[in-house]
C-alpha cells in the first residue's frame, strides 16, 4: 500500500504562522524518512487558522529541504489564474526538483467571496470553463498546441526534462468524469465529502480515455486519519481538530487550533459530545493496528492505487508521531 500526505498548513494556538510553516517544511521531511510517496500542500485563502495561501512558494522551499519525495499542490485552485502562469510555474519547480512536481487541480474558492473577488474577475465563468481551463494547461504542460494555435510557438519555460505530472482533485461525480475524460490522474478528497465515493471512482475508471498511449486510470483518495499508540490518546488528540472545526463554524475559531486541555473544555460548555461521536466515525482515529486496517478496508473498496492521509493536531508532535506510527506498522520505511 502507498501512502502519502496532505497538509493543510494548520496554525496552532500560540503558534505563529511562520513557525506554523516550518512544522510544515518538517513534516515533509518526516514523510520522506518514513517512505511516504508524496507531499501535497494545500491552497487556502484568508482563511484563519490556516497559513499557506501559496503553495507554488512552500513547494520551492520544501523542494530545497528534501531530496527524493514527490511534491505538489493539493490544489491549486486553477480558476483564479491563467493556466499559462501556472505552467510556467510548475515547469521551474520540475526544472529545479527534476522528477519530483506534481500540479494538483482544483476548482473550490478557498476562501470567502471577498477573497474569491480579490484573487480573481469571474470567478463562476471561470468554473463553467473549467475543461477548457485544463485543455489549455495540459498544453502549455506537454508543449503540444496544434500548429494553427495562437499559442503554438509559445513555451511555459523553463521546460523540464521531466514534466510535472497533473492530478485533478474532486469529492463529485462530475470531478471524476472530467477527470477521466482528459485522461488525468484523479484524487477523490473523501475526508470532506459525503458522496458515495466508491461509486464516483467507479465512474473515473470506466470512463477513462488515455490522452497519451502510456496514460492508465489512477486513484488516490485522501483521508482524514489520526494515530497514537492507543486508541483513548487518539481520541483525545482529535478533540482538538474537531472542536477547531467548531469554533471555525462560529466565527470563534481565529485563535488556531486549540490544545487538548482546551478542547475538553469547550466540549463540556457547549455539550457538543454527539458531534463528536459523528466525527468518529467518519476520521479513522486509532492505534496503528487499527488505523492500518481501516486504511486497508478503504484501498481494497475504492480499488485505490494510494491513500493520503490529512492529519490536523494542536501538537505538531503528535501530527508527527501520527504518521511515523502509520509508517511502521504498514512498513513504508523498510521498502
Amino acid at each position: 500500500m502507498r501512502l502519502s500526505i496532505l497538509d493543510q498548513a494548520p496554525i496552532s494556538a500560540n503558534q505563529t504562522p511562520q513557525e506554523a510553516l516550518i512544522e510544515s517544511m518538517k513534516l515533509a521531511q518526516a514523510g520522506e524518512r518514513l517512505g511516504y510517496t508524496r507531499y501535497w500542500i494545500a491552497e487556502h485563502h484568508d482563511l484563519s487558522g490556516l497559513a499557506c495561501p501559496a503553495p507554488e512558494v512552500m513547494l520551492g522551499y520544501i523542494g530545497a529541504h528534501t531530496k527524493s519525495i514527490r511534491i505538489g499542490s493539493g490544489a491549486v485552485l486553477l480558476p483564479h489564474y491563467k493556466p499559462y502562469k501556472v505552467a510556467e510555474v510548475y515547469n521551474m519547480l520540475g526544472t529545479l526538483f527534476p522528477n519530483r512536481i506534481d500540479i494538483g487541480i482544483g476548482r473550490a474558492p478557498g476562501g470567502s467571496a471577498e477573497a474569491t473577488n480579490a484573487l480573481s474577475d469571474n470567478y463562476l465563468q471561470q468554473v463553467w470553463i473549467m475543461p477548457e481551463l485544463i485543455d489549455m494547461l495540459l498544453h502549455f504542460i506537454h508543449n503540444d498546441f496544434p500548429d494553427d494555435h495562437e499559442f503554438a510557438n509559445l513555451k511555459a519555460s523553463p521546460i523540464p526534462t521531466i514534466q510535472p505530472v497533473p492530478w485533478l482533485l474532486g469529492t463529485s461525480k462530475k470531478s471524476a468524469i472530467l477527470a477521466a475524460e482528459k485522461g488525468l490522474a484523479y484524487t477523490f478528497g473523501l475526508f470532506m465529502s459525503d458522496n458515495d465515493g466508491e461509486e464516483i471512482v467507479k465512474e473515473y475508471i470506466h470512463n477513462f480515455t488515455p490522452r497519451f498511449e502510456r496514460d492508465k486510470p489512477q486513484v488516490i483518495v485522501t483521508v482524514s486519519a489520526i494515530c497514537a499508540e492507543t486508541k483513548e490518546k487518539a481520541e483525545d488528540i482529535a478533540l482538538s481538530s474537531y472542536v477547531w472545526g467548531k469554533q471555525r463554524e462560529k466565527g470563534e475559531g481565529k485563535g488556531g487550533v486549540p490544545s487538548i486541555s482546551e478542547s475538553r473544555n469547550y466540549l463540556e460548555n457547549e455539550n457538543i459530545h454527539e458531534g463528536f461521536e459523528k466525527m468518529k466515525q467518519k476520521v479513522i482515529i486509532g492505534n496503528s493496528k487499527e488505523v492500518k486496517d481501516r486504511l486497508l478496508d478503504l484501498q481494497q473498496s475504492y480499488q485505490a492505487d494510494e491513500i493520503m492521509i490529512v492529519t490536523i493536531t494542536h501538537s505538531p508532535k503528535d501530527r508527527l508521531e501520527s504518521y511515523e506510527l502509520i509508517s511502521k506498522e504498514v512498513g513504508l520505511a523498510t521498502r
